[in-house]
């Protein structure tokens, strides 16, 4: 059965789905019967960006277009209705490099069609039926509201991780990221098999990574201490890259992001570590001014290293932005940013 009307070929939907870096595990074990639990971040400087309007038949244009296909699919299989709609796909979040890239595509579709249409789906509705959320919840998270989020992990019943916390993040800290774009995270099958293959996280080591979250990582960033709240997210880096290592090739999954963090942190930056898989790696300083010239430093200092690139980020404390608009504006408010 189809959906469109003359009244839905009048509108259509514009979503921004930011980034997230993804900060580590508090127990790949689940010795207390809820495994994973995550904590992260959204950032301003990375998003999808897209718009979805009615169309006689399902076709999509733009980077991520067939994932974009794929997405609608799924909704029709799940809601039992056909959705012919055009998806211009502005600008997408690179995939595989640990950003989220595939959460907040998957989202912003379903978002965009659950407005177009009038189904009334929350972001926690739409999730499980685009597959998200088997693990982390920070992505859906981040979606939502923003901010710096903390999941409980998945227990027996989850649909979705829950957000157990969720704080504003310090607007004048700023983020540097580190892309190694010659290499990839694990995905897909791979990182099925990464999770099946390494052994069982200690239960000591999550009891001491969840006291390390709520006593000194969580006050810290209340009470704006970069230097704590960076001393904790570097340690909790360092226990769940080392438990990830046989998988992805050590700490890190790029050498040269590694060795550029620790010429970073060499240099007064905090909190230092990977974003999910990686390759891209993450460090906090106090602001922007500080930000870029430790860039500027760090790029002359690799200059010679191929593939290796710094991004100044900002934190972003609100959710993805879905506006609904009328099809005959002007182009250029349509595709806004």
């Amino acid at each position: 059965m189809s959906v469109n009307s003359s009244r839905h070929h009048k509108f259509r939907v514009h979503v921004v789905a930011p980034a997230r870096l993804h900060m580590g595990f508090l127990d790949l074990g689940g010795s207390l019967g809820r495994r994973f639990g995550s904590i992260g971040v959204g950032v301003n400087e990375i998003a999808t960006r897209l718009w979805v309007m009615p169309s006689d038949r399902l076709v999509a244009h733009g980077p991520g277009a067939d994932r974009a296909v794929a997405a609608v699919n799924k909704f029709v299989s799940a809601l039992g209705r056909d959705f012919g709609v055009e998806i211009h796909v502005r600008e997408a979040i690179p995939g595989h490099v640990g950003l989220g890239s595939g959460t907040q595509l998957e989202l912003a579709v379903g978002m965009a069609l659950s407005r177009l249409y009038g189904l009334d789906l929350s972001i926690r509705d739409l999730a499980p039926i685009v597959e998200r959320g088997a693990r982390s919840g920070i992505g859906i998270a981040v979606f939502e509201q923003g901010g710096l989020v903390v999941d409980g992990g998945r227990g027996e019943n989850s649909v979705n991780p829950p957000v157990i916390a969720r704080l504003e993040f310090p607007v004048e800290w700023r983020f540097i990221l580190v892309f190694d774009e010659r290499d990839l995270g694990l995905h897909g099958k791979e990182e099925i098999d990464a999770f099946r293959s390494l052994p069982v996280f200690p239960a000591a080591e999550a009891a001491h990574l969840c006291h390390l979250l709520v006593m000194k990582a969580l006050p810290a960033l209340v009470e704006g201490d970069i230097r704590s709240f960076g001393d904790a997210i570097a340690e909790l880096q360092r226990s769940v890259g080392d438990y990830f290592a046989p998988a992805q090739g050590g700490r890190f999954t790029s050498a040269d992001v590694a060795e550029a963090l620790a010429y970073l942190e060499t240099r007064g930056a905090f909190g230092i570590g990977q974003s999910s898989w990686g390759p891209t790696g993450f460090c906090l300083v106090e602001d922007a001014s500080r930000a870029e010239t430790l860039i500027s430093s760090a790029r002359r200092q690799f200059a010679g290293a191929a593939g290796l690139r710094f991004l100044l980020a900002s934190p972003r404390n609100t959710g993805a932005e879905v506006i609904m608009e009328r099809a005959d504006v002007s182009r250029e408010r349509a595709i806004r940013s």
